[in-house]
Formats: structure tokens, sequence, C-alpha cells
């Protein structure tokens, strides 16, 4: 599995670390409920904000709000 994770962030140039949690660890200290889970962090690493489940499933408009996140936190590090 880590095998394929490494050549799919390859191929896709991501350049961020990627979690593989395999044995849950890192969901059970998160407390996850949900997959997908969306967390925005401000530049210190502190969760500003957090979006469960799929960010648009049934036209919930949660790309939208992450994005406005986004926004204000870019604007705080100006």
């Amino acid at each position: 599995m880590l095998e394929n994770v490494q050549r799919k962030t390859k191929d896709l140039g991501i350049t961020y670390p990627v979690l593989v949690d395999t044995d849950g660890k890192n969901w059970k200290r998160w407390k996850q409920y949900w997959w997908p889970t969306v967390y925005l962090l401000d530049k210190r690493g502190i969760v500003r904000y957090k979006w469960e489940g799929e960010l648009d499933w049934q036209k919930a408009g949660g790309e939208a709000k992450m994005r406005v996140k986004i926004l204000e936190l870019l604007r705080e590090i100006r």
C-alpha cells in the first residue's frame, strides 16, 4: 500500500507530507468520525476550521466555504 501512495503522490507532483494511517492511530488521535475530514491550519499549526464529510456532498457548499476560510487566513499573514 505504501508503495502505491508514494507512486501516486509522485505522479501527481505532490511535494507536501502525506500521512498514511494504516493502523488508525492518527484517526483516533484526532477523534475522527467522518471520512473525509478536512482541517485548515493557520501559520502556527493551529486548527482554525474543520469540515467533516465530502465538501460538496448534497450541494453542501463546503468547497466555497473552505475557499473563504483560506482567504481569511491568507489575509492574516500579509
